[in-house]
């Protein structure tokens, strides 16, 4: 029986093709943007969606899937397209960062159609040749071996029976977004355009979660911390990562902080979420590898803590790599305010109970850390660079994003001081460095969101900034031409120092990633950018002002040494540590005077 026969023409006519569906439900969630490569098992989908949802396309699917993984952070949810498994396995190194992250992506495979599955072997399928049988599971198994939920979406059983794919399809991507965790679905092409039943989608993505909070006690928990502050002198508020994907409790735990006058700091993994230059932020706080004022403040004289959507977790990067310096991690007058409902509902219902509070403003000043200039004619490399970027936001309004990759380059950032973002956030990276490759896919993500701003007053124009080394660079920079094809601005700031340096022990020629005769200048001009080799920080200074000028790429290359003395601060104490940790005597002795 057919759904005509059994409720009615009508009915039939008004149902959606799981294609259909598919376009909702993306929009729905991420303002009708999804990044992709194509193929043969992803035609039917591309086809579906192509006037229904811009696809950007990627120079691979690796690639691809990080662009994915930076729209999550910026949008709050990211989408990746890819045909079957020669599209999608090479996705699961972005899966592996989002899993690591707790980034929403939803990775969507084109698969075989439903009748195309038996035991004939097919294109894209891998077993060994002489097999007995046909294995068209791999890249389920594969991403479900990172903790992910994965599906394959089912068609229908038989004629007349309710086709729920497209239903299917929905509570998969709404349980990525309340849990903040990637899922993988494949979708048999023979499915794409078959009717499903129709769906009812919530009025905003807000509403995809039943009720308000499910925790119960927050009015004591707010008597208790009310109480703490009456007692205290000089709070602190220290925020977490949990806070990336929840404007709505990030703007109430800014609001409390500004009514209460109450200073805050970030962890590390936290770092950009906030205005770095406003009086009551502190920065972000990694104990001994933060060298600032600020951090004097933080362990010196604040005498209670409210600690607001960290991790459950401890992680040795973010407790400043288990050196026991960490004075929050083991500050003990400290409200814990981790958050254990969907969507942090706990904690926003916390937050707007302490709005009421009526308690006293206190009497914080912001403090003043003035560090020293940067001498103009040093030459430049990563143990000034921070510094040196960090004059140039000083004297300017416009919001620098930055994107560091992974390497001395990550490290060397966490000196940086952010302003703050339109786009929520001025600090971009992935902190667990859980994947290399990511700052391109990234940058190219804040790039085109910055051109979507269009009538940004001139002044406050945002500019994607890449911090990066030659091994990374080279790493991704195929992703190049798409700042070209999407017409978009970045500034790369290209380390280069010809080998991968952070974790070297060695000489060997794996480490050396480059060669000296390598000409990054004509890569550069083949993508209609410009470029120059700065020296001194002078150089940089006037080279960085002229480039946020120019459209398209540009990229300032520095000659960097891979020297100890020209480590970033971070990098640094971090190699004297593991020194200390291996025992070697000189390293121990000034271990315990940078700490004691």
């Amino acid at each position: 029986m057919s759904y005509e026969m059994s409720f009615g023409k009508s009915y039939n006519e008004q149902l959606p093709t799981l294609g259909e569906t598919m376009a909702s439900v993306i929009s729905f969630f991420s303002g009708k943007k999804i990044y992709g490569v194509g193929g043969d098992f992803a035609a039917n989908i591309i086809a579906a969606l192509d006037d229904k949802v811009q696809i950007y396309p990627s120079s691979n699917e690796m690639h691809a899937g990080f662009s994915a993984c930076a729209q999550a952070e910026i949008d709050g949810m990211g989408f990746c397209l890819t045909t079957y498994m020669v599209g999608s396995l090479p996705c699961t190194s972005a899966a592996a960062l989002a899993v690591t992250e707790g980034l929403p992506v939803v990775f969507i495979s084109g698969a075989p159609a439903e009748s195309e599955v038996n035991q004939l072997a097919i294109h894209h399928t891998i077993h060994p040749n002489a097999s007995w049988k046909a294995e068209y599971d791999n890249a389920l198994e594969a991403f479900s071996a990172l903790g992910m939920r994965v599906e394959r979406l089912q068609g229908q059983r038989l004629e007349g029976h309710p086709n729920l794919a497209g239903q299917c399809f929905y509570q998969i991507v709404a349980e990525a977004y309340k849990n903040k965790q990637p899922v993988f679905i494949e979708v048999p092409r023979d499915q794409v355009f078959a009717k499903t039943q129709p769906i009812k989608l919530p009025s905003a993505v807000e509403n995809i979660c039943c009720g308000t909070n499910v925790l119960a006690g927050s009015e004591l928990v707010v008597a208790n911390i009310e109480n703490k502050l009456v007692q205290s002198a000089k709070p602190l508020l220290y925020l977490g990562d949990k806070l990336k994907h929840n404007q709505k409790l990030k703007k109430l735990v800014i609001e409390f902080a500004n009514k209460f006058n109450i200073p805050y700091a970030t962890s590390w993994f936290a770092k950009g979420l906030f205005d770095e230059y406003e009086p009551l932020c502190l920065g972000a706080y990694n104990g001994v590898f933060t060298q600032t004022a600020e951090r004097d403040y933080i362990e010196r004289e604040v005498d209670y803590i409210i600690d607001v959507a960290t991790s459950i977790f401890a992680q040795d990067c973010n407790i400043a790599f288990a050196t026991g310096t960490h004075k929050v991690e083991s500050f003990v007058n400290k409200t814990l305010l981790k958050g254990g409902a969907l969507l942090e509902k706990d904690l926003i219902e916390v937050f707007e109970l302490l709005l009421k509070s009526n308690i006293e403003r206190f009497t914080f000043q912001a403090i003043n850390d003035s560090p020293p200039a940067v001498d103009e004619m040093d030459k430049i490399d990563f143990n000034n660079l921070a510094a040196t970027l960090n004059e140039i936001q000083a004297q300017q309004p416009m919001p620098l994003v930055y994107l560091p990759e992974v390497g001395n380059s990550y490290f060397a950032s966490y000196s940086l001081k952010v302003r703050g973002s339109a786009l929520g956030r001025s600090w971009l990276t992935n902190p667990w460095y859980g994947a290399m490759g990511t700052a391109l896919p990234y940058a190219r993500v804040v790039a085109q969101k910055i051109k979507e701003q269009g009538d940004v007053p001139l002044a406050r124009q945002e500019r994607a900034v890449v911090i990066i080394g030659d091994g990374g660079f080279h790493f991704q920079l195929n992703e190049l031409i798409h700042f070209l094809k999407d017409r978009t601005d970045v500034t790369i700031i290209y380390m280069r120092n010809n080998v991968f340096h952070l974790g070297k022990s060695g000489n060997n020629a794996i480490y050396h990633c480059n060669d000296e005769s390598f000409d990054v200048h004509h890569i550069v001009a083949a993508y209609q950018g410009q470029s120059k080799t700065c020296q001194t920080v002078t150089e940089f200074k006037l080279c960085f002002a002229n480039f946020q000028q120019c459209s398209g790429v540009s990229l300032i290359e520095v000659l960097a040494e891979p020297l100890e003395s020209k480590q970033s601060n971070e990098l640094k104490i971090l190699n004297l540590y593991i020194k200390a940790k291996n025992g070697q005597a000189d390293a121990m002795k000034k271990w315990q005077a940078l700490t004691s």
